[in-house]
């Protein structure tokens, strides 16, 4: 009998334990959810459907990214977005992808008074896109710049040799499939990727000396690659002020005539499928942009997937810490 009474006493306090563990994880869930709702706007009033200002992230390598491009051509349609503020938190990326979302912006400048906020650094492709604004800001130590066109390939000829395999090669003309990773390149090959490096650059050159209060011969004195800090850039007449989001947002109430009480909405490109319901959200809940693994994952998405700073080298690896 006393056994049974203990048994029935442990039952019930197991059950009181199990009781406490769900009421706290309901309560988990829906101050999770309340997060999730509040960072969605819908507590706010802010919406796409009412006025206000959008905020367009731009994080990360620098590519084609049609689900960008599609996110900047909404708002520039949107009537009820009545500026923009871009955050840009990239190294660079692909000349293309640069031209690209460039483009975009400036059909989204044309229309929406638009401004650039520069977090940890605006570099190469990165910077390209923020002078597609009307006006860039960026913090003091925040990196801009990096005027220049990279191109690189790998060379295991000697490793080739080491290991006793040769390349035998057939093909239509010398120039065909070069620079080779498999010898080193002939005089011919250098040349023809100097020239067409060359050509993207000074097309570069040329952007920054349209969209900034530069002369071309000033831009080619910066363009050399060298990043600077913000504090440089406003000197340098790379960007335009020192601040962050806000002073992104004061310009536009000020020199736009925006009203100061339209909230600011963050845009997002809509998730796909295989992504976890309100991942984005929850990630800037959480923690920010770093925290990107509930956003559904690709093999075109696994550099997101971690830190960026991983994937930087030299100083700017040294800076994003």
């Amino acid at each position: 009998m006393a056994r049974d009474i203990d048994h029935i006493i442990d039952r019930r306090s197991l059950r009181k334990k199990l009781t406490v563990w769900r009421v706290a994880t309901l309560l988990a869930l829906a101050a999770a959810l309340v997060a999730v709702l509040a960072a969605a706007g819908l507590f706010s009033g802010a919406s796409r459907n009412s006025a206000h200002i959008a905020r367009i992230p731009i994080e990360g390598m620098i590519t084609e990214n049609r689900a960008l491009l599609k996110l900047i051509d909404d708002a520039r349609e949107n009537k009820m977005v009545k500026g923009v503020v871009l955050t840009i938190d990239s190294p660079g990326g692909t000349t293309v992808g640069g031209e690209a979302i460039f483009e975009a912006v400036r059909k989204l400048a044309e229309e929406k008074p638009t401004t650039a906020s520069v977090g940890t650094l605006a570099a190469s492709a990165g910077y390209m896109i923020a002078t597609a604004s009307d006006h860039i800001v960026a913090r003091r130590s925040s990196i801009v710049g990096s005027i220049g066109v990279i191109f690189q390939y790998p060379q295991a000829a000697e490793l080739l040799d080491k290991i006793g395999v040769k390349l035998k090669e057939v093909k239509s003309s010398p120039l065909k499939a070069e620079p080779s990773p498999f010898h080193n390149a002939p005089p011919e090959a250098e040349t023809m990727i100097r020239n067409l490096i060359m050509d993207s650059y000074h097309w570069f050159v040329d952007i920054v000396a349209e969209r900034r209060p530069l002369s071309r011969t000033q831009v080619l004195g910066l363009a050399d690659g060298r990043i600077y800090t913000g504090g440089q850039g406003l000197e340098l007449k790379l960007i335009d002020a020192i601040g962050g989001e806000e002073t992104a947002k004061d310009w536009l109430i000020e020199e736009k005539g925006l009203d100061k009480e339209l909230k600011v909405l963050v845009w997002r490109p809509a998730e796909r499928r295989n992504t976890f319901p309100f991942g984005a959200y929850i990630r800037d809940w959480l923690g920010g942009q770093e925290l990107r693994a509930l956003d559904g994952l690709s093999a075109d998405d696994l550099p997101n997937a971690f830190p960026k700073r991983v994937f930087l080298d030299g100083l700017l690896s040294i800076w994003h810490k």
